[in-house]
């Protein structure tokens, strides 16, 4: 049977859509295709039977697609990550179920990478978005260093809310210009998961405070890499929302099938002056590890007995700001 929170919808920067999906048994037949009619589409079927890939489809708009199986599973979806030029790690993290079976909505939530080198047609697909609040987890060095290209016309609200993590500064001193190892690094990264849980509730607090103020605001988080503090603040907000922490996990570890370290590595060396520190030392701060996020959520239960109580007493997000989040954000 086809898994309704495992079908993987992403658009490459060329306009091709690939799908992904999974399924209880091999033999399971799936089908795909556009709900929009468009004779200039086509599907092709890969090797694999649990992918297929389609062109032809309009760029400038998002499409959906209804992927079935045989049994009458079927999951109504969109591109998870946008073919965005500029920040490949863009994507939805909308259309997940939640533990009481309800779904988050599409074209709401949004995560991404800085958005400063955004091409004319990433601008463009922004703008489709109508995005109401950007929030920017930069610190503000890198907001001033690298400052986002948004849309002119209509531009979203950006709510600057800057995370360094205390231990983030000095290690980033201990390290500079030193031959670190790979093991030192990933505990660093661990850590600072950790600390995202314990020490930046009030930031990310604001982020809920943000969010609430507007009604059903359709809204972007973001940070350099969009995936340690954008990956903590997409993870708390679908938690909020009821999706359970394997889903949770499973989106925060798309950033893996998105987004290469071996392409930003130079980027971080110039950043934090890494000159002299072997890349396998690096990778680490560039890497997606359940490990990391794992980290911040243990963090959470051996404080609190549930997320609700978390999200309560350290975010301001209480029974009420839990039903007003749920009844925009999931149907």
């Amino acid at each position: 049977m086809l898994d309704s929170n495992a079908v993987n919808i992403w658009r490459e920067s060329d306009g091709d859509y690939y799908i992904e999906w999974r399924t209880s048994h091999p033999d399971t037949r799936v089908t795909v295709e556009p709900v929009i009619a468009n004779r200039a589409a086509e599907a092709y079927y890969e090797e694999s039977r649990e992918r297929a890939r389609v062109s032809g489809l309009a760029p400038a708009n998002r499409h959906f697609f209804r992927v079935r199986d045989q049994h009458g599973t079927e999951v109504l979806a969109t591109e998870r990550r946008l073919g965005m030029q500029g920040t490949p790690n863009f994507r939805d993290f909308g259309g997940y179920r939640t533990v009481e079976g309800r779904f988050v909505k599409w074209g709401f939530l949004f995560r991404s990478g800085q958005l400063s080198n955004l091409s004319e047609q990433d601008v463009a697909l922004l703008s489709s978005l109508e995005l109401d609040l950007v929030c920017d987890f930069r610190r503000l060095e890198e907001q001033e260093a690298d400052p986002s290209r948004l849309p002119k016309s209509n531009p979203p609200r950006i709510a600057s809310l800057p995370i360094s993590p205390g231990s983030n500064a000095q290690f980033l001193d201990q390290v500079a210009g030193q031959i670190g190892d790979r093991q030192t690094m990933f505990d660093f990264m661990v850590e600072i998961n950790r600390d995202f849980a314990e020490a930046q509730t009030e930031t990310y607090a604001r982020m809920f405070r943000e969010i609430l103020a507007l009604e059903d605001a359709r809204f972007l988080v973001h940070c350099a890499a969009g995936k340690d503090r954008t990956g903590f603040a997409a993870a708390i907000i679908l938690l909020a929302l009821g999706v359970s922490e394997t889903v949770v996990m499973q989106d925060y570890m798309l950033t893996k099938q998105f987004f290469s370290p071996y392409a930003e590595i130079d980027r971080l060396r110039q950043k934090y002056q890494m000159y002299e520190m072997e890349t396998e030392s690096i990778l680490p701060m560039l890497e997606a590890h359940e490990d990391y996020l794992g980290r911040a959520i243990i963090a959470i239960k051996q404080q609190y007995s549930s997320i609700e109580i978390y999200l309560d007493e350290q975010m301001g997000v209480g029974p009420t700001e839990l039903n007003q989040l749920r009844a925009r954000y999931t149907a």
